[in-house]
């Protein structure tokens, strides 16, 4: 339950915040008269958010046999992928988002019919849901069905509020932090998924386990007491990972870690070339006549 609702929690943050810079930059250039388009879109892109859930729900509780592993292990893996470039790409994009919102806002409205507002609307949100999706059928895999609709619907009630409050309220969130927390939470939780997928292969055969278990660690902290469980769902604990498994999980983390600070490093270097020609324009450099 705890990880369809952080799940939940981000994606429908990310979606309140794009509904309200694209009514803001509706209002701000004095198309208010466009709003209506804006939540149609919305209602559209959560009916086929919640269609894309069913159907991936139902084929995975409907394969039986060597299939039932494989699409768990595939979805497992396809989530943490879509994970990763969620993160890096809020990472690259928060700081251009909303001129980058404000920009296609006023090019939509030059759309006859008001067929703009709608696409842009329906793409950005319908994006957060299928994501959704596909993040709320692994963690089903794990939790199970009810925990994971439960979850959810706590996790969106609770991004609904903090929409509201981010654009109602006199006071304003800190969004760098928010999204700093949840980001570091969700790699992982993405880390965990890439150690599950593994795990679902090595039982098919598709790779090997090499040394299953490579330690265990149950009578330690059990999966099954309250630290331990939600250690599980939260960061992807088990007391008796394969050595495959643990080193996928590590292996995953280290590479983001190095591609994050990797990243990180070259913007700053970017930056800094950036700015020393305005540097030299400014009289620094000696002019030549």
């Amino acid at each position: 339950m705890l990880s369809s609702f952080l799940l939940s929690l981000r994606e429908g943050a990310e979606a309140a915040l794009v509904i309200g810079l694209v009514l803001g930059a509706l209002r701000k250039i004095g198309r208010g008269d466009c709003e209506r388009v804006v939540w149609a879109a919305v209602l559209g892109a959560v009916a086929t958010s919640v269609l894309a859930a069913v159907a991936l729900h139902a084929v995975g509780w409907s394969l039986e046999g060597p299939a039932e592993p494989i699409f768990e292990g595939v979805t497992l893996l396809v989530a943490a992928g879509l994970l990763t470039w969620m993160i890096a790409w809020m990472a690259r994009q928060s700081r251009e988002l909303k001129a980058g919102l404000e920009a296609g806002v006023r090019q939509a409205v030059c759309t006859p019919g008001r067929r703009g507002v709608f696409a842009l609307t329906f793409v950005a949100v319908a994006r957060e849901g299928i994501e959704l999706a596909v993040f709320l059928t692994a963690s089903a895999f794990e939790s199970g069905a009810a925990q994971t609709i439960g979850g959810s619907l706590l996790g969106l009630a609770t991004a609904a509020l903090f929409g509201w409050l981010l654009f109602a309220c006199t006071w304003r969130l800190n969004l760098r932090w928010f999204f700093r927390v949840t980001s570091a939470l969700l790699l992982f939780f993405a880390a965990g998924l890439i150690a599950k997928g593994v795990h679902e292969f090595n039982e098919i055969g598709w790779v090997s386990a090499v040394i299953d278990p490579v330690w265990d660690s149950a009578s330690i902290l059990s999966e099954q007491s309250l630290l331990g469980g939600v250690l599980k769902t939260l960061f992807g604990y088990t007391s008796h990972p394969s050595l495959t498994a643990a080193a996928a999980y590590l292996a995953y983390l280290g590479a983001i870690v190095f591609g994050l600070r990797f990243a990180s490093t070259d913007h700053k270097a970017a930056a800094c070339g950036a700015g020393e020609p305005a540097r030299l324009v400014g009289g620094v450099a000696p002019s030549r006549r």
